[in-house]
């Protein structure tokens, strides 16, 4: 190739484009144009050649029709080096393009918008755009062709040293990027489409994925694992990717899963302060209070020893107390809607912390996805409530007290957001022992009391939650002989009756949710 001789610009981004325009003129290249670029262009005193005047067509259709034609793709797509494509170009009188410079109307700024009508969301899908783009990319050896007005100093830097021409390397990149771009741009249009004619079906036929590299991680859950984040298309409501990070060391891949964990348990808890401490993706501590300094100190206070190296969430922002109080103990993130200035002033003095300033009362919208060997599992996220405990079945002789129904309903909203056969010992405001991740039900309602015991937190009059039934009477047994008097759980075993007479042998109360909240 004898390097850029002509370019045809149309572009929705117009940052940076008459600068570099001015540059490819000065190089003598030739611009072809279209539309508001055009005008942009000649306003700023840029020679410009409209794309009707070249391919001796005009505009059509509102500007529906414009760069479709056989003297733009012919002059894209014909192989330089290829003698028959030579012959059939010089025939039909079409000229080479040797450089495409297009992105895209703005689809997805169009439709993330509140309230897009349809017809608008229609119109701004482009047809030409995408078109020229994959010509010129399939024919990169011949057309440099960019997408992204990042890349206009490095194809402009190249092209001065090595006569108006960019090198193999360059243009491939290229290609493979507006190829990236495009198939996001399709999916993008087939999501919102399948979204509008089907709003209640989560579950389309053909689930679409093009998610944008945010940055690559230092490592993935080990070190000898690479990892990176990428941000969902089309997303409404709560970003973790998005959140504002006001200091601390670069988010890693446990970061980000601690952080998503303890974003979900928080949602749960609205009208008062709370606190909840993540560790490993697991609850190791919870609490509402009248301060979020109580709050914080409850829940560090069910489990001390895990709460360390742990991931907080408050839904107030830090105040100075609270932040004194958090400074006493090792944590790696601390997520809130913002932070006072005393307490930053404080915290500053833990640089590595990371402080992430969030608003949790947003929608966390989205599926739950699952790799698998072959296939990719998808759910919808865990929303289920239980608004109401006092209209639950009560399967057991005595019926909870007042207090023990509201200890009941902190139980539960923990219990949902723990890993399988999870028991839960709380009160009204707190958790007080926390068990989970265990192959058995049993064990874990001992491992929850094992702790509160270790802490010197009392369990007497407690209540319990259990993820899903109890198989056997040995649960009950358990949370009966640790202190709690009430306890809620799905029910639906073929025991059922066995665990209904242990509860009534222990004067507990019992009631059956109906719901299951077991995650792996």
């Amino acid at each position: 190739m004898a390097g850029v001789k002509r370019a045809l610009i149309s572009v929705s981004d117009k940052s940076g484009i008459v600068e570099f325009a001015r540059e490819l003129s000065g190089l003598g290249v030739e611009i072809l144009s279209t539309g508001g670029t055009a005008r942009a262009l000649k306003d700023a005193g840029i020679p410009v050649k409209d794309v009707s005047e070249h391919t001796g067509f005009p505009e059509m259709m509102d500007g529906r029709l414009k760069t479709l034609h056989p003297k733009v793709h012919g002059g894209l797509l014909w192989r330089r080096d290829n003698s028959k494509d030579r012959e059939e170009v010089e025939k039909h009188n079409i000229e080479s393009i040797d450089m495409v410079v297009v992105n895209l109307y703005p689809f997805e700024q169009t439709v993330s918008k509140p309230d897009v009508k349809f017809d608008v969301a229609i119109e701004n899908i482009d047809i030409g755009g995408p078109t020229m783009l994959r010509a010129a990319s399939k024919n990169f050896k011949d057309v440099i062709v960019i997408v992204d007005p990042d890349d206009y100093s490095k194809v402009l830097d190249e092209m001065k040293s090595n006569n108006n021409e960019a090198g193999y390397d360059t243009k491939y990149y290229l290609a493979r990027k507006v190829f990236s771009h495009t198939a996001r741009y399709d999916t993008l249009i087939s999501t919102y489409l399948n979204r509008e004619a089907e709003p209640d079906d989560i579950f389309p036929p053909t689930l679409n994925m093009s998610y944008s590299r945010i940055s690559s991680l230092r490592y993935g859950e080990n070190p000898h694992m690479k990892a990176a984040v990428y941000r969902e298309p089309l997303h409404k409501g709560l970003s973790l990717v998005d959140a504002k990070i006001l200091q601390g060391r670069e988010m890693s891949f446990n970061n980000y899963l601690d952080s998503s964990a303890v974003i979900d348990l928080a949602k749960e808890f609205k009208g008062q302060p709370a606190a909840v401490i993540v560790k490993h993706n697991n609850p190791c501590g919870v609490s509402l209070a009248d301060s979020l300094h109580k709050a914080y100190k409850q829940a560090f206070e069910t489990d001390p020893i895990s709460a360390f190296g742990g991931v907080i969430s408050l839904n107030e922002n830090v105040d100075e107390a609270t932040a004194k109080e958090i400074l006493n103990l090792f944590v790696e993130i601390i997520i809130a809607p913002g932070f006072d200035p005393d307490a930053l002033k404080l915290l500053a003095a833990k640089p590595n912390i990371r402080l992430i300033e969030l608003d949790i009362t947003k929608d966390a919208t989205g599926f739950e996805m699952r790799k698998i060997q072959g296939g990719l599992l998808v759910q919808e996220k865990d929303t289920g409530m239980i608004e109401d405990m006092k209209s639950l079945k009560v399967v057991t002789k005595r019926k909870p007290t007042d207090d023990e129904y509201a200890a009941m309903a902190f139980a539960w909203r923990v219990c949902k957001h723990m890993k399988s056969n999870a028991i839960i010992y709380a009160s009204g405001d707190r958790t007080l022992g926390i068990g989970c991740g265990q192959t058995s039900r049993v064990d874990s309602a001992r491992l929850a009391a094992m702790k509160a015991e270790n802490y010197n937190i009392s369990l007497n009059n407690s209540a319990a939650a259990s993820d899903a039934f109890f198989p056997n009477r040995d649960g009950i047994d358990v949370i009966a002989k640790a202190g709690a008097t009430a306890v809620i759980q799905p029910g639906g075993s073929i025991k059922d009756s066995d665990t209904i007479a242990a509860a009534d042998e222990h004067n507990m109360a019992m009631v059956f949710s109906g719901m299951r909240h077991f995650r792996h």
